[in-house]
């Protein structure tokens, strides 16, 4: 049977009888868990390997901009060209962009025949206008020449070179249709200019469709899964100012601002909480309200830059705003019935803080420390991003193979039309790519649960401090305890602190991956029919999520008991769930309505960050040019969840506290049968009236 911990967590007896006043939660101790530490080292180095691997292969434009006829990367600089300037691709030839959208076509459009241009043409009233491949072979002009003449060297071009021109295989293209910028790639409005058309046929070209097939193809291609995959991981990118500012310095300010509140304001910040926490999540509903267009017009857009109003082009993004307006207008109104619901238990909760609030007035380091491991965090998210955008983009770019379409193209350098290598370029993405980008998503959930559960053990090891020294003197807490409980954490406990963390990202991994094949399955049309199977899966959902929360609920308590014996993770676990469930009926639902509040807080903090960084998006920079979002729906869900991150470490100052001084509280009661003798007053009180209340239910 397990012994009493007053004698380990206050002062405690050596070997010869006699006490030790080595301090406090100084008692013989020794590393645990080391194997999952050096597990944990083992796991960054292979990060680090799979992070070089695409700083190497990736090249993050590729989200971005498209290919052109050589290969190249529109908007970036290569070694025989410099595209930097040329950020729009254009296809030039409008039938192979009619041939790619028929049902029987054999020709893709990946294939058909694109450049990089400056910006999108448009037909001419009074002539006809020619866009030409890059200057090369005996066209002797150079690429800022080639930009200042609008593309086009039609007028130096060989009888030769002019006959395959009127047959569509180049060098120069004509510019029949109007086109817009639509994600950086220019997109064929499906009204030929009849000016610029009776020019081409009067000088003998071949004929041009003038279907909406050509408007429709370039419009599925750019709203396939993979192209939508592509702007929303590139949106990141661009947009990295405002996730420094909203995903950083806005919930640091803040978090840091909650804490102070609490401890001057602890009686009103339940209340502020609850109310702030509904305003802020109506405003963020508003904001995606305004950009699905349902209020004002103010609708997301694919389409960059000036272009006739009554011209629209449809996105997936818009769609996808939508589907999350719907569900935030669903969450606000569940979470304004059940705010109303928890109103009488508020008071019970402004009980708890004050206990907290007290801690953070003895150990104000407290409320400073969450910078050290926010500091870390920071830094390790902007490696960890950087190297996200490439592996993203770490493809590599292939020659397509299209033997059996028409495709040919007259070659500058070989001086003739050249039907054997004139497909176009895609990316093509291994296997291993795949893997590696699992891996990389895999090792940031892991760091980031393993530094929340560091900050969380150096937290209860001081709040510990604390509570244990009550029944002495106030000196008896060591000198900057906070620095004391991490250095008993870097020296014993990080491998327990690493199994903890593993154990949740190892969780969350299989429910992920189990929801991943849930939808592939709905997709495909495969969802079991049976009433049967339905049941199992969600049941098999539900159980899932239940033994998440569960293991969470059980890392924190363990990280307590970590924090106060030094022992491993396995034997802490079974240590604080032996003493919760003992105190159960005295302790559960005070900590229940405390982290109700906690994660309420938690969600302000990231509900405002979200919606500064819906107000920084909205921006001139981020609506036109080139850093132009596809949509402000995956940044501010970043904005969102790094502010829940960063609030995570810091509310755990307030929520490890309220863990720490009950889980003492516990052990406490049960070394002295019943009666705690360290317990400050106000604490006694409060889980007595509990308690008593929940005796009165239960009678009657």
């Amino acid at each position: 049977m397990r012994g009493p911990l007053g004698a380990v967590i206050g002062r405690y007896t050596s070997s010869d009888g006699s006490v030790a006043n080595d301090g406090i939660i100084k008692h013989n101790r020794k590393c645990r868990d080391i194997t999952f530490l050096v597990i944990f080292i083992a796991f960054w180095v292979s990060m680090i390997v799979n992070s070089s691997f695409g700083f190497n292969q990736g090249n993050p434009l590729r989200l971005t901009y498209g290919l052109d006829y050589e290969g190249n990367v529109c908007g970036s600089k290569h070694r025989h060209r410099d595209l930097t300037q040329l950020e729009l691709r254009y296809w030039v030839n409008p039938n192979q962009v009619y041939e790619s959208g028929l049902k029987d076509g054999e020709l893709k459009l990946a294939n058909a025949r694109t450049v990089c241009l400056l910006d999108c043409p448009a037909p001419s009233d009074d002539t006809l206008n020619w866009v030409c491949d890059y200057p090369d072979g005996e066209i002797r002009l150079k690429m800022n020449d080639w930009i200042d003449r609008n593309y086009d060297y039609f007028e130096f071009l060989t009888p030769e070179m002019r006959n395959s021109s009127l047959q569509l295989q180049g060098p120069c293209y004509p510019v029949i249709f109007p086109s817009v910028n639509v994600y950086w790639s220019c997109q064929y409005i499906a009204r030929a200019s009849n000016s610029s058309l009776r020019h081409w046929q009067q000088m003998g070209g071949v004929n041009i469709q003038e279907d909406m097939i050509i408007d429709k193809s370039i419009r599925r291609s750019m709203n396939s899964r993979a192209s939508v995959l592509k702007r929303y991981v590139a949106d990141i990118g661009k947009s990295w100012p405002v996730l420094i500012v909203c995903g950083g310095l806005v919930p640091l300010f803040l978090s840091i601002i909650w804490l102070l509140l609490i401890r001057h304001f602890v009686a009103a910040m339940p209340w502020i909480t609850v109310v702030l926490f509904n305003m802020l999540l109506i405003s963020v509903t508003i904001f995606y309200y305004l950009k699905a267009g349902w209020i004002g017009n103010d609708a997301v857009t694919p389409i960059i830059g000036e272009h006739d109003p009554y011209f629209h082009v449809y996105g997936r993004e818009l769609t996808h705003v939508r589907g999350i307006a719907i569900l935030m207008t669903f969450i606000s109104i569940v979470a304004i019935l059940t705010s109303i619901a928890i109103i009488r238990r508020i008071l019970m909760a402004t009980s708890v803080l004050k206990v907290a609030a007290k801690v953070i007035g003895e150990v104000q380091a407290l409320i400073i420390f969450p910078a050290i491991p926010f500091a870390m965090l920071a830094i390790f998210y902007m490696f960890w991003i950087s190297a996200a955008l490439h592996l993203f983009s770490s493809g590599q770019v292939v020659q397509n193979n299209c033997n059996n379409t028409n495709c040919c193209a007259y070659d500058l350098v070989l001086k003739k039309v050249n039907c054997d290598r004139c497909c176009g370029y895609s990316i093509r993405y291994t296997p291993h790519i795949t893997i590696a980008i699992f891996f990389h998503l895999f090792g940031c959930y892991w760091a980031t649960q393993f530094f929340i559960a560091s900050s969380a053990t150096v937290i209860a090891g001081s709040v510990a401090s604390y509570y244990w020294a009550q029944g002495e003197a106030s000196p008896e807490i060591p000198f900057l305890p906070v620095f004391a409980s991490m250095k008993r954490l870097a020296r014993y406990n990080l491998g327990s602190v690493a199994l903890g963390s593993l154990i949740v990202s190892f969780v969350e991994s299989v429910r992920f991956i189990l929801e991943a094949i849930r939808r592939r399955t709905k997709v495909s049309g495969a969802t079991p029919d049976h009433w049967f199977w339905r049941m199992a899966h969600y049941t098999s959902r539900g159980c899932l999520k239940s033994v998440e929360w569960t293991i969470k609920s059980v890392n924190r308590n363990a990280y307590i008991m970590i924090a106060i014996t030094g022992k491993s993770f396995c034997k802490s676990s079974a240590i604080a769930t032996e003493l919760i469930m003992s105190n159960i009926l005295r302790i559960g639902k005070v900590n229940v309505i405390g982290d109700v509040i906690l994660f309420l807080g938690k969600l302000c903090v990231s509900l405002f960050s979200a919606l500064f960084g819906f107000l920084m998006l909205d921006s001139h920079k981020y609506r036109t040019s080139h850093n132009k979002v596809s949509s402000p729906l995956l940044p501010v869900l970043a904005c969102w969840a790094l502010g829940y991150i960063v609030a995570t470490l810091f509310f755990a100052v307030v929520e490890m506290s309220i863990d720490t001084i009950i889980l003492s509280f516990c052990q406490d009661s049960e070394d002295n049968q019943g009666n705690a003798q360290h317990a400050p007053p106000l604490l006694l009180e409060t889980l007595d009236s509990n308690q008593e209340e929940e005796v009165q239910r239960l009678t009657h």
